[in-house]
């Protein structure tokens, strides 16, 4: 085993991008201040796939100067966009027929190995770094994932958990599709069947 150099990893370029297929998830990123959260956050979903992210709130966008350092580039590749309130955002998707999730912690958990073909496609909603998922958004929520934590603190950085969340929840829909997990065995190369919100 030896680790492949830089330019050995193999990659989608741009124009393959607007062709391949999305994993049915969208974050939605609300009233996250942390600027370097947000980039680590457009990296992740990048990295897996992911069909959008949206930021709501006082959340910065893709094109704020501090996102950069931590996206390295990722806020070219992923697709992304700014509005101001959740709630419409979240009831557009519903309405859409999309699964609305949030990752906190909740009085009903719900993991990731119970959800069925019938849960995707499936916004993610990701709160605060400090208060958590609003009580607003809470309410109209399908459900709820947790991560099982076995430590003292019972909290993890938001892009730690979304990173976590995310690798399950795609490695779920892929199962759940008959796709390999193995991006180096997928040769679909068709456009993204998510609805487009606006």
């Amino acid at each position: 085993m030896k680790q492949l150099a830089h330019t050995d990893i193999p990659r989608l370029r741009q124009a393959e991008l607007a062709e391949t297929v999305r994993h049915p998830v969208v974050l939605l990123l609300d009233r996250i201040r942390s600027a370097q959260n947000v980039g680590a956050l457009l990296r992740t979903a990048d990295g897996l796939g992911l069909s959008e992210v949206i930021m709501t709130g006082f959340t910065p966008d893709g094109d704020h100067k501090a996102v950069h350092k931590s996206a390295l580039s990722a806020q070219h590749f992923i697709p992304w966009r700014k509005e101001q309130h959740a709630v419409d955002v979240i009831h557009s998707f519903k309405q859409d027929g999309w699964t609305i999730a949030a990752l906190e912690i909740t009085d009903t958990p719900s993991d990731v190995s119970s959800l069925s073909s019938n849960d995707f496609p499936l916004l993610l909603i990701l709160g605060n770094e400090v208060d958590g998922v609003s009580e607003e958004l809470l309410a109209i929520c399908d459900i709820a994932l947790e991560l099982p934590q076995y430590g003292a603190k019972q909290s993890l950085n938001v892009s730690v958990a979304t990173g976590v969340i995310c690798y399950d929840l795609v490695r779920r829909y892929r199962t759940l599709s008959d796709l390999p997990l193995s991006p180096a065995h997928d040769h679909r190369v068709v456009k993204t069947a998510s609805p487009t919100h606006s």
